[in-house]
């Protein structure tokens, strides 16, 4: 039976692709991509271009709008969905690629939980790839953990105070989707003496990728969306 594909494409440097993924994607006849908004580029779709055909391979952009409140954002995952199940009944392989790995904090996440529920008939076999988590530490020279150093992943948008307690309780706390919620972060970074333990890191893998350690200069600034900050204390 044809199957889905949920591969992961890295951060954004088509070199740190997985041989697999890269067998996969220039094989099946069917390639969707997510998008935040109607009629923009994928990012994820911008990392593997070079290794499509479009001649002989279908491309579709899925819309997956980003926003904290999820509330009628079912609509979208239910037709994403039933569109890569009808490709996959009617025997085409399906590649949805999503950047960094399919199963940290995703956009195929949404689309798999429906799969699971309602065609629980389709094969999915999931291709890691390369998180940004990875790449960021290794662009910063900043090793996750050590030992017995414990390691918290957490989006940024916490409550202050749930925020305080895992930069507290861990020697080392990434925060993930920090652009909109920076200048608080910094703020109590400042308060618990770490905002010189920590490092922002932002378009990993790019020509366009910033790592910043001193993190006042960034107070202010509009930053791009696919950014996070490593605390290490």
């Amino acid at each position: 039976m044809a199957r889905i594909y949920a591969i992961g494409v890295g951060p954004g440097d088509p070199e740190l692709l997985t041989a697999k993924a890269e067998r996969i994607l220039r094989s099946v006849p069917v390639v969707c991509a997510p998008t935040a908004c109607p009629g923009e580029s994928s990012y994820a779709l911008s990392i593997i271009e070079p290794l499509l055909d479009r001649e002989r391979q279908e491309v579709i952009i899925q819309v997956f709008p980003m926003r904290k409140d999820q509330d009628g954002l079912d609509e979208y995952w239910e037709t994403a969905a039933a569109t890569v199940a009808e490709r996959v009944l009617g025997g085409s392989d399906v590649a949805f690629v999503t950047i960094g790995d399919p199963f940290i904090y995703s956009t195929f996440l949404y689309l798999y939980r429906i799969l699971r529920e309602k065609y629980a008939e389709i094969p999915i076999e999931v291709v890691p790839g390369i998180s940004s988590i990875n790449a960021a530490a290794v662009a910063a020279g900043i090793p996750l953990g050590q030992a017995s150093e414990r390691i918290a992943i957490i989006p940024a948008a916490f409550k202050e105070e749930d925020l305080r307690q895992v930069i507290e309780n861990f020697e080392t706390v990434v925060l993930m989707k920090v652009s909109r919620v920076f200048d608080g972060i910094y703020t109590l970074l400042r308060e618990l003496g770490l905002e010189r333990k920590a490092v922002f890191v932002s378009r990993v893998g790019t020509k366009d990728e910033e790592v910043v350690f001193d993190l006042e200069l960034l107070l202010g600034r509009k930053l791009d969306y696919l950014s996070l900050l490593i605390v290490k204390k």
